[in-house]
């Protein structure tokens, strides 16, 4: 077993707590752990998996993350492979003094953004752990979702063993391109669930589909791309976008649950749909995807 650590100095202001809980969402997640001090994953790579470790130190204007890396034949050139991932996952290099700047004159939005400043938008390493996530949690309470996801990281991620258990990383397709439709079933999806998680990882081993390149896509093109894909529809489609592609400015109006925190938040009485949620979320463009994340995290402050 080897060792790497390195700093990295994200854009501020930054938060690594709030960060961290947007991208890990419930208690229950056991790939995205946090302790409340020290995020962990586990990655894999070339060698094998990778246990990665990132605390903050510093304040939140002068922000400074001590990551350290432990795994097999780990070699120092990996640190460059690994701080672009951590870059990508905890949003360190985006410009956020835009947004803030709209929302100090904003009396609505200023509070909440000031209540989490120093969140940074996080993205999954990959577009395929987007499009699981979302496929597994669809129609599904957020929790149920979570819990769902961990049966399957614990069955087929890869395993690695630290010193104080044995964690996993959350599957590659190609641990998932050969899995058992109806193995899934027993876990609790549905065979629509697994068939389209299965299809989806087949596909991209197989290299019929690189979801990476829809980054290079227009929203309207990515979308209609994605949404060829069997169990993907708009909701499944904008979450990837945004968790996946890191568009900021996509809120994924289908979203019950973060609908009608925005309907609560706004202080609305009627029932909100799909265009009336893109109709007030007009008035914060392009940021509707912050507003998603804000909202999130504000549900989960008042758990």
């Amino acid at each position: 077993m080897s060792q790497i650590s390195f700093q990295i100095q994200p854009l501020p202001p930054f938060r690594l707590d709030y960060t961290v809980w947007v991208l890990k969402r419930r208690p229950d997640n056991l790939w995205d752990r946090w302790d409340g001090k020290t995020y962990r994953r586990i990655l894999v790579h070339r060698e094998g998996p990778v246990e990665v470790a990132v605390t903050q130190e510093g304040s939140i204007q002068s922000p400074i993350l001590d990551v350290t890396a432990r795994g097999e034949r780990l070699l120092p050139k990996f640190e460059t492979t690994l701080a672009s991932v951590l870059e990508r996952m905890l949003g360190l290099p985006i410009d956020l003094s835009p947004f803030y700047r709209l929302a100090s004159k904003d009396r609505q939005l200023k509070p909440i953004a000031q209540k989490f400043q120093g969140m940074k938008p996080p993205q999954y390493p990959t577009v395929f752990e987007a499009l699981v996530n979302a496929i597994t949690c669809q129609q599904f309470t957020l929790t149920a979702g979570i819990r769902l996801l961990n049966r399957l990281v614990t069955s087929l991620g890869v395993s690695f063993k630290g010193s104080k258990g044995i964690y996993h990383a959350f599957p590659r397709p190609e641990d998932l391109a050969d899995a058992d439709a109806e193995t899934l079933r027993k876990w609790g999806f549905s065979y629509q669930k697994a068939r389209a998680i299965t299809e989806l990882a087949s596909m991209v081993t197989d290299r019929k589909i690189d979801l990476e390149a829809l980054d290079g896509l227009n929203d309207e093109s990515a979308m209609e791309r994605l949404q060829d894909l069997r169990g993907i529809g708009r909701w499944t489609a904008e979450y990837a976008l945004l968790r996946g592609l890191g568009r900021i400015h996509i809120f994924p109006g289908d979203d019950v649950g973060v609908r009608n925190k925005l309907q609560a938040w706004l202080g609305i009485d009627e029932k909100l749909d799909y265009a009336g949620v893109s109709e007030i979320l007009s008035r914060w463009s392009p940021y509707g995807g912050l507003i998603y994340f804000h909202l999130l995290l504000e549900g989960l402050s008042n758990q």
